[in-house]
This record gives C-alpha cells, sequence and structure tokens, in this order.
C-alpha cells in the first residue's frame, strides 16, 4: 500500500492557540472504525502512548515530521493523525474499557407439572374406554409437552402405557380391550422435568356394554329452591334413567341424610318423604345414580319457613306535638326466610284496645301522627315474613303523653263576592197549539240573584189570581196550567221576571182549536177538524 502524504506544518502562532493544559485523548473520540484495514500498525501506539500523556501537545506535529522520513511502516501511523495534528491514544483507552465476558445466566432446572385432575370414563363398551381428565393445576416454566394414559387389570401391577405418542388432547379412547376385563386407570403429565404424579380414577372399570347410561330427570318445580312450611309434609318424586338398574345415594350438605328423611327406591324414580317438616330439614339434597363407571347428579334446594319472631330493642325517640317517632331493630329470627315488612300499632291508655296505624312498613324508623291531645299512648311492632306476622311483638317501655295546649280556633276569612245578577230565561216559551176542553201548560226558565218575581200576562194583561190558571215558580221553573181552555182563551202569553237588578220577559203565542160533528143520512159521523177559535166568532166547517 503507497504511503499517504505528511500532513502540512502548522506556524508556531498557530500551534500556540491549539495548545491546552488537557491531554488530546480526552479531547476527541476514538475513530476506531476510520481505518480497519490500518489497525495492525495501530497496535505499535501503546509504546508511544506514555510520552504523548506526559508530553506537551506540540510533540504530536513533530513526530509528524519525521514520518514522512521513515520507511512504509510509518506511513499507517499518519492516519491516526487529528486535523490538529494530535495523535489520540485510542488503542490505549479501549484497551481500559473492555471488561471480560459476563458467564451466561443458567436456566431454571425442570420441575415435572401437578398431577392431571378429575379422572373420569367418558364412555365405555366390550371393546373400548374413553377417559377424559383436566389440566393439571400446576404446569410450571418447563411447560406441557403431553399426556400418557396408563392402564393394568385388577389383579396385577403392572402398567400399561395406552398409546404410542403423547396426547394433546384431554381425552383420549383406548381400543382393542377385552370383555369383562376390570381396568384401573391413570393419566400422567409429562414434560422437561419428567413425569408427573399420576392423576387415578377412584374405581376400577368393567368392560362390558352399558344399556343405558344414568340420566336424572329433576321436575320443574324442583330445580328452584322448594319451599314449605313448618308442620307440612314434604312428598317429593325425582323420576331417573339407567340400565342395569341403577344404584342411587343422597346426601345432605354433603353428609348422609338424617333418620328423619324417608327415602324409597325403585328403577325407575327416587322419593324423598318427610311427614312433618322441621327447619333442620332445610339443606342441598345431591342424589347420584350410578351405572358401573358412570354417574349422574342432581341437586335439589329445601327451605323450610316458619314465621319470624318479634322485632328487637323498639324505643320511643320522641314526642312533639300531634306526632311520636319510633325505631326498632330487625328480628333475630327472620323464619328462615326475609323479612317482608312490619306492622305498627297503638294503644290508648284509657281504653287499652290496640289498632293499626302502618302496615306493610319496610323501614326501621317511623313517625305516627294524628295523635288525640290530651291522650297517652303506647306502641308496639310486629315483623312479617312470606308466611305471616309474627305471633309476639315488641311494646315500647315509655308512654307518647299529648299535652293539652291552649287552642282558639280562628275560622278562615272568605273574600266577599256579589252574585247578585238581573234576571235571565234560560229556556223560553214556545208557541203551542190547545185543544177546546183539554188542559195545556206553558212551561220556561229562568235564573237571578235574589230570586226573580214571577208574573203572567194574557194579551199583557196581567192574569193575577184567576182561578182558571194555575201559576207556579219552583228552583227557577216557571209554569203556567190552564184549565180546561175554550175558543176566547187563545191568544199572546208572557211571563215577566223582575228583581232589584232588574227583569226580563219571554212571550208564546197559543193557539185553542175544537172538533166538529159531521151528519149524513141515518147516521151520525166524527170527524176532528180542528178550527182556530178566535174571541169574536166562530167558523164552523161541515161537509
Amino acid at each position: 500500500m503507497p504511503g499517504k502524504p505528511a500532513p502540512i506544518k502548522k506556524s508556531p502562532a498557530k500551534k500556540a492557540a491549539n495548545k491546552k493544559p488537557e491531554p488530546a485523548p480526552e479531547s476527541e473520540p476514538p475513530p476506531v472504525e476510520a481505518a480497519p484495514v490500518d489497525a495492525p500498525p495501530a497496535e505499535a501506539a501503546p509504546a508511544d502512548a506514555p510520552p504523548a500523556e506526559t508530553g506537551p501537545v506540540e510533540a504530536g506535529p513533530a513526530e509528524g515530521e519525521a514520518a514522512p522520513a521513515a520507511e512504509g511502516l510509518a506511513a499507517p501511523a499518519v492516519d491516526l493523525l487529528n486535523a490538529e495534528g494530535v495523535t489520540p491514544a485510542v488503542p490505549a483507552e479501549a484497551a481500559l474499557m473492555e471488561e471480560p465476558p459476563k458467564a451466561p445466566t443458567p436456566p431454571p432446572p425442570a420441575v415435572p407439572t401437578s398431577a392431571p385432575l378429575d379422572v373420569s370414563v367418558e364412555d365405555v363398551n366390550d371393546s373400548s374406554l374413553t377417559v377424559k381428565w383436566k389440566t393439571p393445576g400446576t404446569i410450571g416454566d418447563s411447560g406441557l409437552d403431553g399426556y400418557l394414559v396408563e392402564y393394568r387389570k385388577d389383579g396385577t401391577t403392572d402398567w400399561v402405557v395406552a398409546q404410542e405418542e403423547l396426547s394433546q388432547n384431554n381425552l383420549y379412547c383406548i381400543k382393542n380391550l377385552t370383555s369383562c376385563d376390570v381396568l384401573h386407570l391413570r393419566v400422567v403429565a409429562v414434560n422437561r422435568g419428567g413425569r408427573s404424579e399420576p392423576g387415578s380414577l377412584a374405581e376400577p372399570v368393567l368392560i362390558r356394554e352399558i344399556g343405558e347410561r344414568p340420566k336424572i330427570r329433576v321436575p320443574r318445580h324442583l330445580k328452584s329452591c322448594f319451599i314449605k312450611q313448618v308442620g307440612e309434609q314434604i312428598n317429593l318424586v325425582i323420576p331417573f334413567l339407567g340400565k342395569p338398574k341403577p344404584v342411587v345415594s343422597w346426601l345432605k350438605d354433603g353428609q348422609p341424610v338424617d333418620t328423619r328423611v324417608n327415602i324409597r327406591n325403585s328403577h325407575k324414580d327416587s322419593i324423598i318423604f318427610i311427614r312433618s317438616a322441621q327447619r333442620e330439614d332445610s339443606g342441598i339434597y345431591e342424589m347420584t345414580v350410578k351405572v358401573d363407571s358412570f354417574e349422574d347428579k342432581a341437586t335439589i334446594a329445601l327451605q323450610i319457613v316458619d314465621r319470624p319472631g318479634s322485632p328487637a330493642d323498639v324505643k320511643l325517640v320522641d314526642t312533639w306535638g300531634f306526632n311520636a317517632a319510633l325505631e326498632w331493630t330487625p328480628p333475630k329470627d327472620n323464619g328462615n326466610t326475609e323479612i317482608t315488612g312490619y306492622t305498627i300499632q297503638k294503644a290508648d291508655r284509657k281504653t287499652g284496645v290496640w289498632f293499626s296505624v302502618l302496615e306493610n312498613y319496610h323501614r326501621l324508623t317511623a313517625t305516627i301522627t294524628d295523635l288525640i291531645m290530651g291522650n297517652s299512648y303506647s306502641f308496639r311492632v310486629f315483623a312479617e315474613n312470606q308466611v305471616g306476622v309474627s305471633e309476639t311483638s315488641a311494646v315500647t317501655k315509655g308512654v307518647a303523653t299529648i299535652q293539652k295546649t291552649g287552642i282558639v280556633y280562628k275560622p278562615p276569612e272568605y273574600p266577599e263576592r256579589d252574585y247578585s245578577e238581573p234576571p235571565r230565561f234560560t229556556t223560553p216559551l214556545a208557541d203551542r197549539a190547545a185543544t177546546v176542553g183539554y188542559t195545556t201548560k206553558l212551561l220556561c226558565s229562568v235564573r237571578g240573584c235574589p230570586t226573580p218575581k214571577i208574573e203572567w200576562l194574557k194579551n199583557k194583561v196581567i192574569i193575577g189570581d184567576d182561578p182558571k190558571y194555575r201559576q207556579n215558580s219552583t228552583q227557577g221553573i216557571c209554569s203556567l196550567e190552564i184549565r180546561k181552555p175554550c175558543c176566547f182563551d187563545g191568544g199572546v202569553y208572557t211571563c215577566r221576571a223582575k228583581n232589584e237588578q232588574g227583569e226580563a220577559a219571554v212571550s208564546c203565542k197559543l193557539q185553542v182549536k175544537r172538533t166538529c160533528l159531521k151528519q149524513t143520512e141515518g147516521e151520525v159521523v166524527k170527524r176532528q177538524i180542528h178550527v182556530d177559535c178566535f174571541p169574536l166568532f166562530t167558523v164552523c166547517m161541515l161537509s
């Protein structure tokens, strides 16, 4: 490789300006990647590094001047000069900064998983067996590679692996089994840490064809909580399926059923009978129907309820005016069911008779109002649930006395209103036609305040007290009755009403007609021909 030309020599003034008290290697970063080819010659720099640190900065250019005079070995050293003519001691610092590599962290030791959970039989026939299980509760950092299913015949100790490769599923079918063999099963989880503890089947399995799997058919009314009162009879029938005849067992809250509960099983149903239910019969009843290694379970919730006890600690908090404030706490015995309300009663100390003031009340505080002045009252509270009201009550120890106070009744003042108005006819008179000899009546209605005085006129002449006419005025209804009118009673009739506010009048026309007879040879024929009767003359038409 040809050598590079030497750098231009700087003037002494420029050298003095560039002179600094700090060493040159610390002023600029080392250009390590600038010339990777010249790396071998640069290895000789550590020998010159001590003089560079102790000597002045101008020593760099002096060495640079001698570099062109040297042979080809000095040419790579020129590349290490910076722009200011200073040679940085890069290799020396790099050697000091390097640290030995750290040892890699060893991986954690491999640990096997916990045992598979809930190993059970999914299906069985005369030549195969299907087993299922759940994933182990603890797997760890080593993970899970798969499962091994192993079995052995009853009476032997040699376990046989059922599959050639690890099973990735939580279900496996073992085939080509011999009928009527009794097998023990276990499942093992495998990972880098090895085999886990086995999860085993609780009881051995008989390899044979099952006629019908067990199945409990819970009635609809038993799928929710079944509620009965204390003393009532309980008779529950739960049907089921299964062949051959299943084995039926019962548990109450995980314990054997008490002898008070009678259980009768048949090939198709199971009956629970309790002659007189008590509150201790409440609980969760679990029914299990089993055919060989297959089983079905069902739960029935039974709740026996009773009336609640009385509320506790009833207090009379305050009394003011005609009111009294009460408070209490819920009863300690709720009758094995929820409290639905309270009933509050009061009694006057004079009579001692109790009256209900609040029913189905849901709060624990109440204010009793409308108490009678001068009386003293006691209060009691009953609790209530879905069965009924408690048999006993809690009575207040104190007595609420309503003090007598001087009360003066002041009637309210109402502004006076003037209801006076002039007469006004609401129903006017209507024109009428009457027949001679037949009584007729004229009607109208009037209102006014004060009550107006009524006068009747015929042809603008006041009728007065003529006995032929009957005048009547009741509740504003005015009537004029004309008794057996004749031809002279026709005309214009007027009703006039007067009071202090004014007067009003209505009129109508009355026509009076009569009946004429027609006479023929040998007989008389009646024909009604109505003719107007006029006061001056009468016209009769005969044919």
